[in-house]
């Protein structure tokens, strides 16, 4: 596990105390673990963060306390670890206590009804109370463009999921179990040196391959098949996300121009992507492609996502549209130099068998680079 060095943790605190700022607030309460992570860089389970103007008050348990003040603290100037005692909510109690009169940010979307709800009655009633002020994407926002710590951990994962895939190949066989190819890419993800997958792995075989998120099961691969595989690692806490689409034996010509069809898609996607670009835009490219080659219906999900400590997080690469029947944005975000997401087209036949291609990119100044770069023609498994 590597950590962001002091100025880079520096950097990014600076930017959300700023928004604090912005927000007329006195403090910020994080109790979503990726964004302690992202302006700490403490990967462990359990902790909340109270980011004040000049402080970094870090309260977790005992389990965390030796790494804290090993690993986090030395890079994190301001930092005060804060032992859980008797319990979480009650020590950030006694945490905004210290605030008379404040004002507070508590992550909305994060911040569960029970937790908030006890806060309030737990507080003050008099005009001394702090005030909870619930926020949104205060961190979130400063995440959606990676530093150059972040941007070089996403090369080096990268190119060792491309190693992954080169290892899957040489074992997908036909009569294998989806499980227990699944067992097989999770070890090889480990074996490479990732610290987990970064999701379930994706094998999805035949008329599974028809559904976008199908879980491994104990169908058999056939000849003729269609197999999607998705899968990434976690490396430095930061997720990488790749899927290819292998043939158990010469595809049909109807597979194989559906094949084709969805790796024009990626093409056309990947070659919109550039500073100052919507993401919409992105997902329109590919949406147009599979349109004009008969396949527009058979496109179920967005483009893409971003990519970080999260698997999914912004942008959000999908349509803006209202009524299709596909997943719809939150956001319709803007690139910039410095997004990392994936471009995933897809089209799936019900009944039949599906096909994704999907790489992760880097918004330059430029345009982008494609930073995982394992073979992107149908890989045809012999028989």
């Amino acid at each position: 596990m590597r950590y962001p060095s002091a100025d880079a943790l520096g950097a990014r605190c600076g930017v959300v105390r700023e928004a604090i700022r912005q927000e007329n607030l006195d403090a910020l309460v994080l109790s979503h673990l990726p964004n302690v992570q992202y302006l700490t860089g403490f990967g462990g389970s359990s902790a909340v963060l109270v980011v004040t103007p000049d402080r970094l008050l870090f309260v977790t348990d005992g389990r965390y306390a030796t790494e804290v003040e090993q690993s986090v603290r030395p890079n994190c100037p301001g930092l005060a670890l804060v032992p859980v005692d008797p319990s979480y909510d009650e020590t950030l109690a006694r945490i905004l206590d210290g605030f008379p009169g404040g004002r507070i940010g508590i992550e909305a979307g994060h911040m569960t009804v029970g937790r908030f709800t006890w806060l309030k009655e737990r507080l003050p009633v008099d005009s001394g109370a702090c005030q909870l002020v619930p926020v949104d994407r205060m961190v979130e926002a400063a995440r959606l463009v990676k530093d150059d710590f972040e941007q070089a951990v996403f090369r080096e994962a990268a190119a060792m999921l491309d190693d992954v895939v080169h290892d899957v190949f040489a074992v997908v066989r036909e009569g294998q179990r989806e499980l227990e190819l699944a067992g097989e890419i999770d070890y090889r993800i480990k074996r490479r040196g990732f610290a987990r997958p970064s999701f379930e792995t994706i094998v999805a075989s035949g008329p599974n391959a028809a559904l976008p998120h199908a879980r491994p099961g104990e169908r058999a691969l056939h000849a003729g098949d269609l197999v999607v595989l998705d899968f990434g690692g976690v490396l430095s806490g930061y997720c990488v996300d790749l899927t290819r689409t292998v043939s158990i034996g010469p595809p049909s010509d109807e597979t194989g121009r559906l094949y084709a069809a969805v790796k024009e898609a990626q093409r056309a996607s990947i070659d919109r992507v550039r500073p100052g670009v919507l993401a919409s835009d992105v997902d329109d490219a590919a949406r147009r492609v599979l349109e004009t080659r008969g396949f527009g219906a058979m496109f179920s999900h967005g483009t893409g996502h971003g990519l970080g400590l999260e698997i999914h997080e912004e942008p959000r690469v999908g349509p803006i549209r209202a009524g299709t029947g596909v997943q719809q944005m939150t956001r319709d975000e803007r690139l910039a130099t410095g997004m990392v997401m994936t471009v995933e087209p897809g089209a799936y036949v019900p009944g039949v068998g599906g096909v994704r291609i999907e790489d992760d990119v880097l918004v330059t100044e430029g345009g982008c680079v494609v930073l995982t770069q394992a073979p992107r023609e149908l890989f045809v498994v012999r028989r």
